[in-house]
């Protein structure tokens, strides 16, 4: 795992050089990029960020990793950020309709649920439908939250009435309650399950398909670095990104 993900930055860094061109901020000047980021996207964002560094010199980005719609929240309220990367069109669309998007919002990623269990999975669980045993504790995200909501579409879909333990507030909290033993299930990204795996393992079900989730990216209005910004989105948008987004596991948009 950890020979892949040198792999991976290596990869990174050779396509942000040579993407770098003329139009790339290589002086030394010292600036901060704030990163709004869907919590779904922090081992792969903290990578990108580090290599935005690498090829600019004196610029620190700094993330804020919450659930999507707690973001589009604050930053609907003015709180002060360069850049959004949402896990939902509906959460972008909140602040776009707020005024507070820059540009059009690109979409640059896509992510499907899957049922994260204990390693060997000892309730065996293999479908949704078993989500709704009684036997079961079953954690999921909170409506409004994009996690959340692709697991209510999925119940409308199917019929199936889950009736979970406890509605977390984003993905990664809900990933450690399973973790943690708290939860015999939790309904996560595939891309939550690889980052964990050895911690939890993961259940695929063909109804999560039904319910896939787009992640957009825009920079936000009013930005104090609105040329790094743009960068920051043409670097997770372009070839590098891409790179490390689909290695984790996402989909291409």
């Amino acid at each position: 795992m950890r020979l892949r993900a040198l792999a991976v930055a290596g990869v990174l860094l050779l396509l942000v050089g040579c993407g770098q061109g003329s139009g790339g901020s290589t002086g030394a000047d010292s600036a901060t990029l704030t990163v709004f980021a869907a919590s779904s996207l922090r081992d792969t964002f903290t990578t990108i960020g580090e290599h935005f560094e690498a090829t600019h010199p004196g610029t620190t980005v700094r993330f804020n990793f919450a659930g999507s719609s707690d973001l589009a929240q604050q930053i609907v309220q003015g709180a002060p950020a360069d850049v959004f990367a949402a896990a939902s069109d509906t959460t972008m669309k909140t602040v776009a309709d707020a005024g507070r998007t820059a540009t059009a919002p690109a979409l640059f990623a896509k992510n499907a649920l899957r049922i994260a269990v204990a390693p060997g999975n000892p309730k065996g669980i293999a479908s949704f439908a078993d989500l709704a045993r009684p036997d079961l504790k079953v954690v999921v995200c909170a409506e409004g939250v994009p996690c959340g909501d692709a697991e209510l579409k999925i119940e409308a879909v199917t019929g199936i009435d889950v009736q979970p333990v406890s509605e977390e507030p984003d993905v990664k909290s809900t990933l450690s309650k399973v973790q943690s033993g708290d939860a015999d299930a939790g309904l996560v990204y595939v891309t939550d399950v690889a980052a964990a795996m050895g911690t939890v393992e993961g259940v695929a079900f063909p109804e999560a398909e039904q319910a896939v989730t787009d992640y957009p990216i825009a920079v936000v209005q009013d930005s104090g670095q609105a040329a790094l910004a743009q960068e920051f989105v043409a670097l997770v948008t372009g070839p590098a990104g891409q790179t490390v987004l689909q290695e984790a596991g996402f989909l291409a948009p």
